[in-house]
């Protein structure tokens, strides 16, 4: 392999770097500590697209975004001191999500620390706890190195987010060095023997449920993982960005009938997702009288296996490997298992399910029940459509209706919870995927975080179609103060707001609903338009998402 040796200052080693690891757009804001970067990004060849937004918080979730999207890391640059803690919530999320991405801050000059220069702050000790890495790049020796270490870590398994900053003086200062190959890290070898001890208990288990979650499809393991379903016949629920793995409408995707499923299982194996809160911590069976279910727990890496909950078996590795070798090991078993009566009875309570949510997909009620959005949105739907959520009550409606036909396609907070990432999602789903259908569903509470940056998607010429459930309030709040203390105070929002006026006055479009039957002639005008816009639909406040969990 030729090495190829390169100089310049130190901004635009930083972009070299970051283009061998695949960066196509720098995600930013504009401040001086950081003006080297864009100098690299403007003078490489080809220029790196800049994309500047109104807020960091933007720039961070649209580089995390990046991250899930292409399992690429993406890049966000962010000015010293409050550029870069605007976007900690960004990285944050990517740490609770495994989401690779790379966060370059400027730094107050070394010639000047000490003494009180602006935004003179020590970052890395701050952003250190939810990251993979954080550290000084003190000299622009260092940078050429220093960014191909952060690109390799943050794309390796467990993913995650790696946050870098650079002294101001050495950005302008100049070195040379080896160009980085880009190439990525490759995956750990599983145990066969702890393969084997798995697929042992699939050949015994008389009610088994395979579990698919986000890091199927970060680790590049969704073809191996639909293999296995089939292979097996396995019943499997997805959820975070294994939401596709199996696609919408498949007879073993049998996610509408969760509970059924996870109570009535006598082994879970849940693969890439954490035993936390979504997941009963890991503690599954007991539904009517049914003994407690054994649980495997399958991870991309041995620091992402539970800690806390009673595991019958554990593998960690590579996923495709650990998909195709259990697949394999199933195959080798003397007596096959039939789980056919067991599948049987989830598919009837899915279809059963189905029925049931038919009439709230349907629904004339006036103000507008929030499913009924739904039910006018899912038809329309494409197969390559990029859904994202960023809401309580109203995204919660969204998981239990939309079923995605491809993996890769649903972008939600995950853990964390954090509200404000839609729309730096939506400018990175826009810009990875420019063909597909992006839409964005926003609660009214979650749109005040992030709504000034229509303003971005305008600039840049990003069409993206945004559908608000607006009742006026901070629904996954109101509902649980009720029923604590029988009455609830700071959950109100401004009645009936006209969101759209503001997506409108920002240079997009948009329009306020509140006829259930307009619902979907808004929507078809939004697609047509090709422009950002708002579908701004009234809801009732009342129509709360059942839940089983707050989340504790």
């Amino acid at each position: 392999m030729t090495v190829e040796e390169i100089s310049g200052h130190a901004g635009a080693l930083a972009v070299a770097a970051a283009r061998q690891h695949g960066v196509e757009t720098m995600f930013t804001l504009s401040g001086a500590h950081v003006f080297p970067m864009y100098d690299g990004a403007v003078n490489a060849d080809p220029p790196m697209r800049l994309l500047d937004v109104r807020h960091e918080q933007t720039a961070a979730f649209a580089a995390e975004a990046t991250g899930k999207l292409t399992r690429i890391p993406g890049l966000a640059v962010l000015t010293a001191g409050p550029g870069v803690t605007n976007g900690i919530s960004a990285i944050t999320q990517a740490h609770f999500a495994g989401s690779p991405m790379v966060v370059i801050g400027g730094r107050a000059p070394n010639n000047r620390w000490g003494t009180g220069s602006l935004q003179e702050l020590d970052q890395p000790p701050i952003i250190a706890p939810v990251s993979k890495l954080a550290r000084t790049l003190h000299t622009a020796a260092d940078v050429l190195p220093g960014v191909d270490e952060a690109f390799r870590t943050a794309g390796s398994s467990h993913r995650g987010p790696v946050f870098l900053d650079i002294p101001m003086d050495e950005f302008f200062n100049s070195s040379s060095g080896q160009l980085p190959t880009g190439e990525r890290v490759a995956g750990v070898e599983p145990d066969p023997e702890a393969i084997s001890e798995i697929a042992e208990l699939l050949a015994q288990a008389r009610q088994p449920v395979l579990v698919l979650g986000t890091d199927v499809w970060a680790d590049h393991a969704e073809d191996a993982a639909l293999r296995l379903v089939e292979s097996a016949g396995l019943p499997a629920i997805t959820n975070g960005m294994g939401r596709g793995v199996v696609p919408g409408g498949h007879r073993l995707l049998v996610t509408k009938a969760r509970g059924q499923a996870l109570g009535s299982a006598d082994l879970v194996v849940v693969v890439g997702t954490p035993l936390d809160f979504r997941l009963g911590y890991g503690v599954f069976g007991g539904k009517d009288g049914a003994a407690a279910a054994r649980v495997v727990h399958i991870a991309d890496s041995p620091g992402q296996l539970s800690g806390h909950a009673e595991l019958a078996a554990s593998v960690s590795g590579d996923l495709t490997l650990v998909m195709d070798g259990l697949a394999a090991a199933l195959e080798q078993v003397v007596r096959r298992p039939d789980w056919s009566s067991w599948v049987s009875g989830l598919q009837d309570t899915v279809a059963a399910a189905s029925e049931r949510d038919r009439a709230l997909l349907t629904a004339d009620a006036d103000p507008i029940h929030p499913a009924r959005i739904y039910g006018e949105l899912v038809p329309r739907l494409g197969e390559d459509a990029v859904v994202i959520g960023d809401g309580g009550d109203f995204v919660s409606f969204a998981g239990k209706f939309i079923e995605p036909k491809r993996p890769g396609g649903w972008l939600d907070p995950g853990p964390y919870g954090c509200l404000g990432a839609g729309l730096g999602a939506a400018i990175a789903a826009r810009l990875a995927r420019p063909s597909a259908q992006v839409t964005l569903l926003f609660g009214d509470g979650a749109a005040g975080f992030s709504l000034m940056d229509v303003d971005t998607l305008v600039r840049h010429n990003l069409p993206v179609v945004m559908v608000m459930g607006n009742n006026s309030a901070w629904g996954l709040e109101k509902g649980p103060m009720q029923m604590l203390y029988g009455y609830d105070v700071v959950a109100d929002l401004g009645e009936r707001t006209g969101y759209d006026q503001v997506v409108r006055a920002l240079g997009g479009a948009g329009e306020t609903v509140t006829d259930p039957a307009q619902i979907g002639p808004a929507l078809d005008r939004a697609y047509a338009s090709g422009v950002p816009y708002l579908v701004n639909v009234i809801t009732d406040v009342n129509a709360a998402y059942p839940r089983n969990t707050f989340g504790i």
